[in-house]
Parts: C-alpha cells; sequence; structure tokens
C-alpha cells in the first residue's frame, strides 16, 4: 500500500513521514510506470487518518494473462484489501464467492491461490483508478483521480469482456477509460459488504446472468 499527500501539508501533519520501503509490487513494469504518472517531487506518505483525505497509489500488479477472456474492474482497493496485500481482500466481500460459484471451482483463499484461480478461468482483474485522494475506503469521497493504464491488458488481450464491480467503477470507467479503451463496459452488482441489500445467492445469480456469456466463451 502506497499513500502520498503534497509535501506542503508536512509542517501541518504530526503524523507524516518519509518512508524508502519499496512498491509492494515489487518492482518492474508496472511499478516504474506507477511512478513515472505520479508528481515525484515533495511526496510525503502517511497511514489512513479517519475522515481525512489520503492520496492513495495503486500499487497492485493487474492480473491477466493472454487467455483472460473477462476483466472485472474494481474503483480501488478498499483499505482492508490494501492491508491484504490483494484484491477483494475484506473477508465479508463476497467477490470471491461469487466467482467460486461461478465457476464451480472451490473458493481461493491464499493471495497465490487467488491469483492462479483468476488466470484459470480466463478472469482478468484490476481497476479502474491509478491513483486518487480517498477518505478511508469511502467510494464516494474519491476525487483528483488519475486513470489506470488499462492499455497494458487491452494491447494483449483485445476483444476482453469488461465488468464493473459496482456502479461507481462503472461510472468512473465511463468518465475516464471508455473513450480510450472503445470498449463497453456491464455493471455488475457490487460484491462490498456494504452492499448488503444484495446477499450472496442474489450476487450470484445476476453476475451469473450478466456473465455466463463471457466466462463460458471459448
Amino acid at each position: 500500500m502506497i499513500m502520498c499527500e503534497p509535501s506542503a501539508r508536512k509542517k501541518n501533519s504530526g503524523n507524516s513521514h518519509r518512508i524508502s520501503d519499496p512498491l509492494p509490487c515489487g518492482g518492474g513494469s508496472f511499478c516504474a510506470w506507477v511512478l513515472q504518472n505520479r508528481a515525484d517531487s515533495g511526496i510525503i506518505y502517511r497511514g489512513d487518518e479517519m475522515g481525512e483525505y489520503t492520496h492513495i497509489v495503486h500499487g497492485f500488479e493487474p492480473v491477466f494473462d493472454k487467455h483472460s477472456r473477462v476483466l472485472i474492474l474494481g474503483s480501488l482497493p478498499s483499505v482492508k484489501s490494501r492491508e491484504a496485500g490483494f484484491y477483494y481482500g475484506h473477508p465479508r466481500n463476497r467477490f470471491w464467492a461469487v466467482l467460486a460459484a461461478l465457476t464451480g471451482q472451490p473458493k481461493p483463499e491464499s493471495t497465490e491461490e487467488k491469483r492462479k484461480f483468476l488466470l484459470g478461468a480466463g478472469i482478468a482483474v484490476w481497476d479502474v483508478i491509478a491513483e486518487c485522494d480517498i477518505i478511508g475506503s469511502s467510494d464516494a469521497s474519491i476525487k483528483n483521480v488519475i486513470p489506470a493504464e488499462l492499455s497494458v491488458i487491452t494491447a494483449v488481450c483485445p476483444n476482453i469482456a469488461v465488468f464493473a464491480n459496482g456502479g461507481t467503477a462503472a461510472r468512473l470507467y465511463g468518465k475516464y477509460q471508455a473513450e480510450k479503451t472503445g470498449l463497453p463496459i456491464t455493471a455488475l452488482p457490487s460484491t462490498s459488504p456494504a452492499n448488503a441489500a444484495w446477499g450472496l445467492e442474489r450476487l450470484t445469480a445476476e453476475w451469473g446472468r450478466l456473465m455466463v456469456g463471457a466466462l463460458s466463451d471459448k
């Protein structure tokens, strides 16, 4: 997890500090892209503070390969996901349970199991946002968006079917990504625990209805 704010705020925040920890993705071309696409002068890193905006730089690599047929986009990893170090890390998020039910596979538990599960099912996962200001995990608070470079995936999988996990991801895709990718997006009901009106059975049925053709396409 990488979080930052302009150094001008350092004198106003007793909790601000500089760190030299490596990006959680461990380096490589994706991390180089992240570093090139953020302001790199006077960056201050700090942890989340309740009720205050924090600048977040997406630290997860996209999961995909040349066999990916479906791309599921979120908005940005939640606080719990950033703590877990992988997508949909909140224990009450139904993402992994829904996909396990749709594919007939056991629900993956470890990060490595989740990665293998996705690639084996032809599912790519990333997020619409590369950087933004956000309060905690509140999608409604998102501002100052820098979109992710989805061409990393679409260059390899030009005909991939794109889905949004929730309305916020769909809206942000329409605003920042649709014109660049030229690909339509289908909004799925959010698997977030905040979407309590949708139980697991209802989510699975609706995701299956909307995705079954793309998931089964060989």
